[in-house]
C-alpha cells in the first residue's frame, strides 16, 4: 500500500477542492450573506445556481448531489428538483488512457491475459467505466475500471459535503442531518474498494443461487483488483425497453425486482442501495418474454444488524393493525430518539406512505393514480410541514440508504405499471423470519463470501 501512488493524494486534493468549492462555496457564501441581512434566500434561483455549478463536474460530488435529492428533507424542495436533473454520466476514458490503467493494474502484459478486449466503453459513469472482454475460455466478461485518483475526489468533495449541509442549516431545516453525512461518507468510501464488492457480488450469487428470477455475475479473480473488477457478461436488455410489454411480462420484472431488493434485507441484512434503473437489465426466455432481471453493481450496499432488520418488520405489522407501542418501538430500534406524540404522527405519514402498497391486501399499482413526477411528492410536503413545527428530528444512519432505496425501488415499479399484491409478496418474503436464524444466515454467508459484517452485530 506504501507505493500506491493514488492512495488520497494531497495534490489531487487540493485542484478538487480548486474546482469543486468555489462552485458551491459561491452558493453557499451567497445564502449565508443574504441571511446575515435579514432576507430569504430566492430559494428557485438558488437552487438552479447550485445545480449549475455542480453540473459542469463530475465524479463522486454528482453522486452525492443526486443522492441528496431522493432523500425527503435533506434539502429544500427546489433543490432537491434542481439537484434531481443532473445526470450522472461521464466521458469515458480513450483507449491510450484505458490501457495505461490496465497496465497499472494487471502489469504490461494485461491484454495477453484476455482472448479480446474491446477499446470502446460500453458503458461509463461518475468514479469508473465499463469494457466488454472475452475470457480464453470463451465466456463474455465485463470490466469495470476506475478512473484515478478517485479516492482524492472522494475526500475532496466530501469535504464540500460539508458546505451543502451548511445551505440545509441556513434553510430552516426539518431534519438534522449530522448522521446522514457521516452515512453518506462511508457509503461513498465504500464504492471505490472492488475488493468489498466483490465479495457483495458473490454473496448475492450464494442468495440467489439456482434462482429462476435473479442473475448475478460471476467475479474472476484473477483479473480483478482494488480498482479493477472483471466479472461474467449477462446478456439482457435495459428495463425501459419493457413498459409497453403485456402486463403479465412487466408483472413477471416487478416480482423478480420485489424479490431481489426484500429477501436479502429480510433473510441476511443487506440491501442494494442504488436501485437504478441502469444497474438491472432483463432476460428473456425461449419464447422472447420477460422472464428475470440480472442484477449488475454491487458498489452501494448497506448491510444492517439483525435487530434493524426486525424493525422494519415491526413497524409494518404495527401500522397494518394500529398498535401504536409496536410502530413506536420499531422507531426507537431504528435509533429514533427523543420522540413526542406530535413527531410519531409525522413520521407515521412517511411510513404509511413508504408500506401502503403493502397494506393494502389487493392487487393494485405501486401509486394508484399518481404518476411518476408526483410520487412521494404529497407526503414529503406534509413531512416537511409537519416537521418545521415540531423537528427537526435527527436521522439514524441505517434509515438514509433504506428510505432512499425503498424510493427508488417504488419508482422502479412506476415505470412497469406493474399490478401486483404487493401485500402477499411481502407477507411471504418475511413469512418465519426468525432474528436467531437471519443472524446465523447472515454470519455464514457473510464470511463465505468475504463480507464484513454489519455495526452492531453480535
Amino acid at each position: 500500500m506504501a507505493s500506491d501512488k493514488e492512495r488520497n493524494r494531497l495534490t489531487a486534493r487540493v485542484q478538487r477542492y480548486g474546482r469543486v468549492g468555489a462552485n458551491v462555496g459561491g452558493v453557499a457564501a451567497r445564502i449565508a450573506g443574504a441571511r446575515l441581512l435579514g432576507f430569504d434566500p430566492d430559494r428557485d434561483r438558488e437552487a438552479s445556481a447550485l445545480a449549475s455549478a455542480l453540473g459542469g463536474l463530475k465524479g463522486p460530488i454528482m453522486k452525492v448531489a443526486q443522492l441528496l435529492a431522493t432523500i425527503p428533507e435533506a434539502l429544500p424542495a427546489e433543490y432537491a428538483a434542481e439537484l434531481g436533473q443532473l445526470q450522472s454520466q461521464a466521458p469515458p476514458m480513450g483507449w491510450p488512457f484505458v490501457r495505461r490503467r490496465m497496465a497499472a493494474e494487471l502489469g504490461p502484459d494485461w491484454e495477453s491475459r484476455f482472448a479480446s478486449f474491446e477499446r470502446e466503453a460500453a458503458a461509463s459513469a461518475s468514479l469508473g467505466q465499463v469494457h466488454r472482454a472475452c475470457a480464453h475460455d470463451g465466456r463474455s466478461l465485463a470490466a469495470k475500471l476506475q478512473y484515478p485518483d478517485m479516492q482524492s475526489a472522494v475526500e475532496a468533495d466530501l469535504k464540500q459535503l460539508a458546505l451543502l449541509f451548511t445551505i440545509h442549516r441556513q434553510l430552516r431545516p426539518a431534519i438534522e442531518t449530522s448522521e446522514m453525512k457521516e452515512e453518506i461518507a462511508a457509503r461513498l468510501r465504500e464504492e471505490l474498494d472492488y475488493d468489498l464488492e466483490a465479495g457483495h457480488m458473490r454473496l448475492y450469487r450464494l442468495i440467489f443461487e439456482d434462482d429462476l428470477l435473479i442473475r448475478v455475475p460471476e467475479v474472476l479473480p484473477e483479473l480483478s483488483t482494488q480498482r479493477l473488477l472483471t466479472m461474467t457478461w449477462l446478456e439482457g436488455r435495459r428495463l425501459l425497453d419493457y413498459t409497453d410489454r403485456p402486463l403479465d411480462e412487466r408483472n413477471q420484472i416487478a416480482r423478480a425486482m420485489f424479490r431481489a431488493w426484500w429477501y436479502p434485507f429480510s433473510h441476511y441484512g443487506v440491501i442494494h442501495g442504488d436501485p437504478h434503473l441502469g444497474n438491472y437489465t432483463v432476460f428473456e426466455d425461449g419464447e422472447g418474454k420477460a422472464a428475470g432481471i440480472n442484477l449488475l453493481d454491487y458498489g452501494c450496499m448497506r448491510t444492517f444488524a439483525p435487530k434493524f432488520i426486525q424493525g422494519v418488520i415491526d413497524l409494518y405489522r404495527g401500522l397494518l393493525t394500529g398498535d401504536r407501542a409496536l410502530v413506536v418501538h420499531a422507531y426507537e430500534t431504528w435509533g429514533f430518539a427523543g420522540l413526542s406524540n406530535e413527531l410519531i404522527d409525522i413520521l407515521n405519514i412517511w411510513a404509511n406512505f413508504i408500506y401502503g402498497p403493502m397494506l393494502d391486501d389487493r392487487v393494485r399499482t405501486i401509486a394508484e393514480d399518481r404518476n411518476i413526477g408526483m410520487y412521494g411528492r404529497r407526503e414529503a410536503f406534509k413531512v416537511h410541514q409537519g416537521l418545521r413545527d415540531k423537528g427537526p428530528v435527527r436521522v439514524p444512519r441505517e434509515f438514509v440508504f433504506m428510505d432512499r432505496a425503498a424510493i427508488g425501488l417504488g419508482g422502479v415499479f412506476l415505470h412497469l405499471n406493474a399490478e401486483l399484491n404487493f401485500h402477499r409478496l411481502f407477507d411471504d418474503t418475511i413469512a418465519g423470519v426468525d432474528l436467531d436464524d437471519v443472524a446465523r444466515q447472515q454470519r455464514q454467508a457473510f464470511m463465505a463470501s468475504g463480507v464484513p459484517l454489519p455495526e452492531g452485530t453480535s
